[in-house]
């Protein structure tokens, strides 16, 4: 199940991610959502103890709703579900960050020829639409919703390479990237800054050039506000160090 929930947008086209899910979707996905957000805002820390029955109360629903919900979080690697010793929110490492951050650049700039060749008006007003919502949250001061729709643009960009059975493994990705960099940034971080980030990616790939946007993805990607220049830096032969 996706972690992403912009099938959920409000009906006024304002671009802002609503949080709650509509009332046709399943309660176990909107307690896997809520649960999500506690997990990347740090709300619920690395190696937490969570109890389905606490969970029951919390949510006012059968304690099989709430397993429901943690296999849901478990398949995206957020929990950790442990024979007899129940579940625990799953750790936060650099060295998985790193290594999820080169995963993920790999897939993204090697998918970019087959974006372009399916790049029109179309997708570049569902990017652009995802931009605002990320400025939007940005101006508000909303993290988690500014995480949401940052996903969302890149899950909608690599949409259009086509390429379904990989689409998964980027958007855990994506979700363990944003995962760190929430629980690692200082308070009042760039956010609006983290918006704008994407708007060279937009333009290069407006242009057409296959180059300049591999450069702006890659940039983007092993550049990471709060973190320095380089979060990673690349050698073939040793793997990613710190930069």
């Amino acid at each position: 199940m996706a972690a992403e929930s912009f099938d959920n947008q409000d009906g006024g086209g304002s671009g802002r991610a609503r949080l709650q899910p509509k009332r046709t979707v399943k309660r176990s996905h909107a307690i896997f959502e809520a649960i999500q957000k506690d997990i990347m805002l740090g709300n619920l820390p690395p190696r937490a103890a969570m109890l389905e029955l606490d969970l029951a109360n919390r949510f006012e629903c059968s304690q099989s709703t709430v397993r429901e919900a943690l296999m849901f979080l478990e398949t995206d690697g957020l929990v950790d579900r442990l024979p007899h010793r129940g579940t625990l929110v799953a750790d936060s490492r650099s060295e998985d960050a790193h290594e999820l951050i080169l995963i993920r650049r790999d897939i993204e700039c090697r998918g970019v020829a087959r974006v372009l060749n399916r790049f029109g008006p179309m997708l570049r007003k569902e990017l652009e639409a995802d931009l605002d919502g990320m400025r939007k949250a940005a101006q508000e001061g909303d993290e988690y919703g500014l995480s949401l729709h940052d996903r969302n643009f890149h899950l909608n960009l690599y949409d259009a390479a086509d390429m379904p059975t990989v689409r998964p493994i980027l958007r855990r990705c994506l979700i363990h990237n944003h995962r760190y960099k929430i629980l690692n940034s200082e308070p009042n971080r760039g956010l609006v800054e983290t918006a704008e980030r994407h708007v060279a990616i937009l333009d290069a790939l407006a242009a057409g050039d296959e180059r300049e946007a591999v450069k702006a993805l890659s940039h983007h990607i092993t550049t990471i506000v709060d973190f320095g220049p380089s979060i990673v830096s690349v050698d073939s032969r040793t793997g990613p160090e710190t930069a």
